[in-house]
């Protein structure tokens, strides 16, 4: 999202905004949406302002060559978008790390980052926070929580967390990864989830058997949040 630029009908920016996550798949695939919208400050008590759509304008992400910068003069159109259906929607990417430590004896979880998160409040944004569930049989000790980051789509966590198990259970268990939204005085919104594990398909299930592997080496990844079944908040 840019700066708001006020009292003006002829706004020039200049800001270079970065989309962290981007695979050769994606780029085949998907098409960045400008959706532009003015910002209207209610009163000066209303921290969160109005919103009025004006326009927006679709640019095809196969028509970009690698390191070569694109301008592109287009009109804006007053096609609102509609969230496309089905049950299994994605609602952004998380960026994680694992590692089996045989120093510490244990696995280590890193939640770097989200990208793309959906919006869950009113002001456009989310609170996002993510919680890890390292599954069957853990108790108390499998369930970890990252802080509160407020008011952003794509927060930055660079939090690990420590698992203290044998190498030789990892291969039983899953790691459940949800991400939510924070929300003062009532149950939190689910925003998306993934599961690792040797149970899991393609990337998922590749990064955790990258892990099982490489004893000792911090491994990333980027995993995509949907919104399937998953635990309620606590």
């Amino acid at each position: 999202r840019t700066k708001t630029l006020r009292n003006t009908r002829n706004p020039v920016w200049n800001e270079t905004l970065v989309y962290h996550g981007i695979t050769d798949e994606d780029m085949q695939r998907k098409t960045l949406r400008q959706a532009e919208e003015l910002g209207i400050s209610v009163c000066d008590e209303d921290k969160f302002g109005h919103n009025e759509f004006i326009g927006e304008t679709r640019v095809s992400l196969k028509k970009l060559k690698a390191n070569q910068k694109k301008n592109f003069n287009i009109c804006l159109e007053r096609v609102i978008p509609v969230d496309r259906g089905g049950d299994v929607e994605e609602r952004g990417k998380i960026l994680v790390s694992l590692m089996y430590s045989t120093q510490q004896g244990g696995l280590i979880v890193g939640i770097v980052r989200c990208v793309h998160l959906a919006a869950m409040d009113a002001n456009g944004y989310s609170d996002p926070f993510v919680k890890l569930w390292l599954k069957p049989d853990m108790g108390k000790k499998a369930k970890h929580k990252t802080q509160i980051k407020k008011k952003t789509l794509n927060p930055e966590f660079n939090e690990e967390f420590f698992y203290d198990i044998k190498h030789s259970d990892l291969a039983k268990k899953s790691l459940d990864i949800s991400v939510w939204d924070y929300d003062i005085g009532k149950s939190n919104d689910y925003i998306g989830g993934c599961q690792l594990g040797i149970t899991a398909k393609g990337e998922r299930l590749k990064h955790w058997y990258e892990c099982l592997k490489n004893k000792d080496k911090k491994i990333e990844r980027w995993h995509t949040l949907q919104n399937e079944n998953h635990v309620a908040s606590d």
